[in-house]
């Protein structure tokens, strides 16, 4: 893997990595063939130290998976605007991951069961009573037939970006040079 260019902006804390690519809501699963590259976003779920995500079991994205499983993956979330007198200082609050690996599809039913219960908590956390029931990840079709796949994708090569947002110099609607420049 290459070094990070701006390596004053990675973050190397596991722990915050760990937190942010459980909580981020969207990723982008990079994919490529011989017609050229694919980005698609994707909900998430970071378990077991992988990424899941689900899909129809048939479609272009499956087609690219069989072809050649390498796969780039990237979250990166947005905090806010950061304003500065110098045009070339205004920047933006952010933190990313970028992680490849191989996609797999899981076929063990436990695994796969898990790793949609950890999604439903993640994104409509206590809204069902009873866990997802094996059953209903087995025989699930979609409108259109289709049954339901779960892929993982282990990283084997991860980094992460941050810039904290400096509260003071958040901008906000309404915000002007003039607040943030003295008067000689």
């Amino acid at each position: 893997m290459n070094p990070m260019r701006y390596a004053k902006r990675e973050c190397t804390d596991r722990g915050r990595i760990d937190a942010f690519l459980r909580q981020a809501k969207t990723g982008f699963l990079g994919l490529s063939d011989e017609e050229g590259p694919y980005v698609i976003p994707l909900n998430f779920a970071y378990y077991n130290g992988a990424i899941y995500f689900h899909g129809a079991a048939e479609g272009r994205k499956i087609d690219m998976m069989k072809q050649n499983n390498r796969v780039c993956f990237t979250i990166s979330e947005e905090y806010g605007t950061i304003a500065d007198p110098i045009p070339a200082h205004t920047d933006t609050a952010y933190m990313s991951v970028i992680l490849f690996g191989e996609s797999e599809e899981v076929t063990d039913l436990d695994e796969a069961t898990a790793a949609m219960q950890c999604m439903l908590d993640k994104y409509v956390p206590g809204y069902y009573d009873q866990p997802l029931a094996k059953s209903h990840v087995e025989r699930y079709r979609s409108s259109k037939g289709s049954r339901t796949a779960v892929f993982k994708i282990v990283p084997t090569s991860l980094s992460a970006k941050e810039n904290v947002l400096n509260e003071e110099a958040s901008y906000y609607p309404g915000r002007t040079i003039g607040a943030d420049t003295k008067p000689c």
